[in-house]
């Protein structure tokens, strides 16, 4: 799914992709109605206009829905319900953030991510020392 971003937003909430430290948008088309699983079968290339292109991690069955992790997008997410409703094996039981992802899941991501998230990582692991 190519990603076309369709308005740049002043802020963050539940449909907002962020392309930057302080920046979100929000795609055109059917990209704001894939949800999220903790298990997901895509994940997020950026594409040369700084939109967000899923592209699948493994095969995807006919009629199985196309989800990702809103972690491979979003540095903190803080506007879902506190428990995750995504009913997979693997649920981490609520919505996270790359900020507050499992270091195991980072890893499984590799390459699936907004490079900016690692970026943000970066600077803020950084900040700490």
């Amino acid at each position: 799914m190519v990603g076309v971003i369709k308005e740049v937003l002043n802020g963050n909430h539940a449909h907002a992709s962020q392309v930057g430290e302080n920046e979100y948008v929000l795609h055109a088309g059917l990209i704001t109605r894939v949800n999220h699983s903790c298990d997901p079968n895509c994940g997020i290339r950026v594409n040369e206009t700084g939109a967000h292109d899923f592209v699948a991690i493994r095969n995807i069955s006919i009629n199985e829905e196309i989800v990702f992790d809103y972690a491979m997008r979003n540095y903190g997410v803080d506007y879902f319900p506190k428990q995750c409703m995504c009913g997979s094996k693997r649920c981490r039981g609520r919505i996270t953030g790359w900020k507050d992802l499992p270091d195991e899941q980072k890893k499984e991501y590799e390459g699936l991510v907004a490079p900016y998230l690692l970026e943000l990582a970066a600077k803020h692991s950084c900040e700490k020392v």
